[in-house]
C-alpha cells in the first residue's frame, strides 16, 4: 500500500513513518518543515533501510496535493499536519483554526477527487474538554474544550463525521492521543521543535542539558495527589504502532468510522514525571512552580480498553523508557 503521511517529518509523523516502512508500506511524505528539521527524511531512511518519497509544501495548497495524488497511487492518508501547542493556540487562535481545520478540508476534497477514501486522523484527548470522568472512555461526551487547539480537533472530528454520514464509502479512523513523549531508541530522532519547546518533555531535557535555565510547572493547586496536573504519557513509538493497528483495521474491516483513545491508562503528575526523568538520567531538573496556565485541566488519562479489544493495541514502554529515550535523544542532539 502507498501511504501519504502529511506532517510526516514531525515528531509523531516521523516515528510513524519508520513503523510503516518496517511493516512494508510505501511512504510518501508531505511536510512544510515549519516545526521539523530538513534532515529528518534522511534519518527515517537510515533507521528503516528504505526510501521514502518527500514533497516539501503546505497542505493548504491544493496544487501540491493534486500533484502528489497524480504522481502516486495513494491508497490511504495518515494526517499529522497540525499546530499542536495548547498555550500558543490561546494566543494565536485564528492561525490554529486556519491551519488545523482548513488543511483538512483541502485534503479530503482532493482525496475525494482521486477516489482515495481511507484516512487515519490525528486527533487529541483535548476534545473531551474537562472530562466528565477519568479514566476517559470513547463514550465520554466531547466538547467544552478549554483551548483553540482542542476546539480545532473537535471541529475536524465533526467534519469527518459529517463526511462519513454523507458518503459511507469513506473509511476513517480518528485517534485521540493522550500525551506522547520519548524518542526512538536509537537516539537519531525524537521531539525536536523549532524554538522554545511548547511540550513538557523537550523542555525538561533542554533544562537538564543546560540549554534552558528553568522549567515552569504550571500550577500546584489542582485537585490531584501532589497538586500538579496529571496526564497519560505514552511513548511515541507505542503511539506510532497504534497508527499501524488503525490502518490494518481499515484494510480489514472495510467501510466505517472508528474512534480510539491511544494512551496507557495510567496517569502521572508533572512532579512524578520530573522525578522519573531525574532517576533515568541522573540529572537534577531545575524547576519552579508558576501560576496555572490558561486552557489546562487537572487530570486527563485514558481507558485504553477499546483500542486493546478492537485493534489489539497494547503499549509496551514504561515511563522510565520514555524518560530514558528522551534523554538519549537530547544527549546526542
Amino acid at each position: 500500500m502507498n501511504i501519504l503521511v502529511t506532517g510526516g517529518c514531525g515528531y509523531i509523523g516521523s516515528h510513524t513513518c519508520i513503523e510503516l516502512l518496517n511493516n512494508n508500506y510505501n511512504v510518501i511524505i508531505l511536510d512544510n518543515l515549519s516545526n521539523s528539521k530538513n534532515n529528518i527524511v534522511e534519518k527515517i531512511e537510515c533507521l528503516s533501510g528504505k526510501k521514502v518519497k518527500f514533497y516539501e509544501g503546505d497542505m493548504i495548497d491544493k496544487n501540491i496535493l493534486r500533484k502528489i495524488f497524480k504522481e502516486n497511487n495513494i491508497d490511504a492518508v495518515i494526517d499529522f499536519a497540525a499546530f499542536k501547542a495548547v498555550g500558543e493556540s490561546i494566543i494565536k487562535p485564528v492561525e490554529y483554526y486556519k491551519n488545523n481545520v482548513s488543511t483538512v478540508l483541502e485534503l479530503v476534497t482532493i482525496m475525494k477527487e482521486f477516489n482515495c477514501k481511507k484516512l487515519v486522523f490525528s486527533s487529541s484527548a483535548t476534545v473531551y474538554g474537562a472530562p466528565e470522568k477519568v479514566p476517559i472512555t470513547e463514550e465520554c461526551k466531547i466538547g467544552g474544550t478549554t483551548n483553540p487547539y482542542g476546539t480545532s480537533k473537535l471541529f475536524v472530528e465533526q467534519i469527518l463525521n459529517d463526511l462519513y454520514n454523507s458518503d459511507k464509502e469513506w473509511d476513517i479512523a480518528i485517534l485521540r492521543y493522550f500525551n506522547p513523549i520519548g524518542a526512538h531508541e536509537s537516539g537519531l530522532i525524537g521531539e525536536e521543535p523549532n524554538g522554545i519547546p511548547a511540550n513538557i518533555m523537550p523542555f525538561i531535557t533542554k533544562v537538564a542539558k543546560g540549554e534552558l535555565s528553568c522549567l515552569n510547572v504550571f500550577g500546584d493547586d489542582y485537585d490531584t495527589p501532589d497538586g500538579t496536573g496529571v496526564r497519560d504519557y505514552i511513548h511515541v513509538v507505542d503511539l506510532a504502532v497504534g497508527h499501524i493497528k488503525a490502518l490494518e483495521k481499515l484494510e480489514k474491516e472495510g467501510k466505517g468510522l472508528y474512534i480510539y483513545n491511544l494512551g496507557t491508562g495510567q496517569g502521572y503528575s508533572v512532579l512524578e514525571l520530573i522525578d522519573a526523568f531525574e532517576k533515568a538520567s541522573g540529572i537534577k531538573v531545575n524547576y519552579k512552580i508558576a501560576p496555572r496556565r490558561a486552557g489546562d485541566i487537572a487530570e486527563c488519562y485514558s481507558d485504553p480498553t477499546k483500542a486493546r479489544e478492537e485493534l489489539g493495541f497494547v503499549t509496551k514502554k514504561s515511563l522510565e523508557d520514555m524518560c530514558k529515550d528522551a534523554w538519549n535523544f537530547e544527549s546526542k542532539s
